[in-house]
């Protein structure tokens, strides 16, 4: 049983299958701290599944050589505005490194309000809470260069919902039975 009291009785978890007990704990202790919703907590776990390539591993390198590491592939730049390095982030369990994941999360918290939300907020935080549509990137730019995978339509824009389908797909794959299960709170005896 996994026991924080921290949950409902019983919910299904995204990705649950992947992570151990401690680390559910910890995320679910993350997300009450925010006042997030079980919706918040499968979307932060499509995310650390989508960024870390499904294996949730806190020493993740970027393979794009960006030089982006762990759970939600910190940057250099960011780790150290978190008063770390990403080759300490690296060094640490998944469940030391949530406490980052909280800490960067913790100036967005109260907009995210959908998976996509939830994405950009690690990709280009300056789109949590825009519209759907809204165009991150355009053709001919650097930027546009570098995440055109995400240019579903191939337009040459990619808008913020285009930027999330990947996460998408990732939550969806998430909440099938091989990758979920169920979690919850010890009873408490009467």
């Amino acid at each position: 049983m996994i026991g924080s009291g921290r949950y409902p009785l019983r919910v299904r978890l995204a990705w649950g299958a992947h992570v151990s007990d401690a680390f559910v704990d910890a995320l679910f202790a993350l997300a009450a701290g925010f006042g997030w919703s079980l919706d918040h907590v499968n979307w932060l776990m499509a995310c650390m599944a989508f960024e870390t390539g499904r294996t949730f591993d806190p020493a993740q390198k970027n393979l794009a050589g960006s030089g982006a590491t762990g759970l939600i592939q910190f940057m250099p730049l960011t780790a150290r505005g978190l008063g770390t390095t990403t080759e300490r982030l690296a060094a640490m369990t998944d469940i030391e490194q949530l406490e980052y994941v909280e800490a960067y999360f913790r100036p967005y918290h109260r907009r995210i309000n959908t998976l996509a939300d939830m994405y950009l907020a690690i990709l280009m935080p300056a789109y949590v809470s825009r519209p759907g549509g809204t165009v991150m990137f355009t053709d001919g730019t650097t930027a546009y260069r570098q995440n055109a995978g995400l240019d579903a339509n191939t337009d040459g824009r990619i808008t913020k919902d285009e930027a999330a389908q990947r996460v998408q797909a990732m939550l969806i794959e998430g909440q099938l039975a091989i990758n979920s299960r169920d979690v919850w709170q010890a009873e408490e005896a009467a």
